[in-house]
């Protein structure tokens, strides 16, 4: 059976997209922290890894983007959530007793207008996890405190959902990476579909002179290569220099990609493919 470590308690929206990448036979396997998730998949204590990278509405999440330089892992994947969040509380709670809700900082953030709406003057506490703020209020036994999770975290936790679809915004997605030590095979150019419907998904450095982030971004312009995503991160050792973390359209090993990555290695300091991989889909 393939096990997929994610970061947090049974429940969690990463444990969710292991689900969705995987199909219902994976083993997830709940960790601490992403640190944990990468060194785990390094080690081969587990197959994969699944962890989150941006959300449509919070933006991305650094530590892991930082994670992906630190250790010499392949993306094999991604998946798409819609993330829904829903309020739980004790059985028999109105929401008129609860002067305390706790989460992570990310539902509470994607929450907040909808809280001081209903719950003013309610204390916010950030903890380590979504599904594990439902976990500790099953365990604490507390009426005047409500937890904000995904609505698998009911079934786990024996807890009733006191609301639902309690974000401030509906299009609310995150984007998972599926980590492995080993990277997918290159898709045969004969085979139906070939190439398309890839993503490549780079991090580069150049040198700190006029232009060069420029000529970075031209080397894939001038090839028609469609750029889908850009983040800076500080590159260690170096201050106030940085990596570029870069996402586009097709395979490395497409015949215009592989050019533009030619063209980008003559400049870079640092360049190194961290996978090519199927494309996610949005969810319905």
């Amino acid at each position: 059976m393939t096990v997929a470590a994610f970061q947090g308690e049974p429940g969690a929206y990463s444990e969710q997209a292991a689900f969705d990448f995987f199909g219902p036979r994976v083993q997830p396997l709940p960790r601490p922290s992403f640190d944990d998730v990468f060194d785990d998949v390094a080690s081969a204590r587990c197959d994969f890894g699944v962890v989150p990278v941006e959300n449509s509405l919070g933006g991305s999440i650094h530590r892991n983007y930082d994670l992906l330089m630190r250790h010499n892992l392949h993306i094999v994947g991604e998946v798409v959530v819609r993330i829904r969040w829903y309020l739980y509380a004790l059985p028999g709670v109105q929401l008129g007793d609860i002067t305390r809700v706790m989460s992570h900082w990310q539902a509470l953030a994607q929450t907040e207008h909808t809280l001081s709406r209903l719950l003013p003057q309610a204390e916010r506490e950030q903890v380590y996890d979504t599904a594990g703020s439902v976990k500790m209020l099953a365990e604490e036994r507390r009426g005047d405190t409500a937890a904000i999770a995904g609505k698998r975290a009911s079934e786990l936790y024996g807890l009733p959902i006191l609301l639902e679809g309690i974000e401030d915004d509906p299009t609310n997605y995150t984007r998972f990476l599926v980590l492995s030590r080993d990277p997918i095979p290159s898709p045969s150019p004969e085979r139906e579909g070939g190439m398309t419907g890839y993503k490549t998904s780079i991090v580069f450095a150049t040198r700190n002179e006029p232009g060069s982030l420029f000529k970075s971004l031209a080397a894939f312009a001038l090839r028609g290569v469609d750029l889908t995503k850009i983040e800076s991160r500080p590159l260690q050792g170096s201050p106030w220099e940085y990596l570029f973390y870069l996402d586009f359209g097709g395979h490395a090993d497409d015949t215009n990609c592989r050019r533009a990555l030619d063209h980008l290695s003559e400049f870079a300091t640092v360049l190194r493919v961290l996978g090519s991989y199927p494309r996610a889909t949005m969810p319905q």
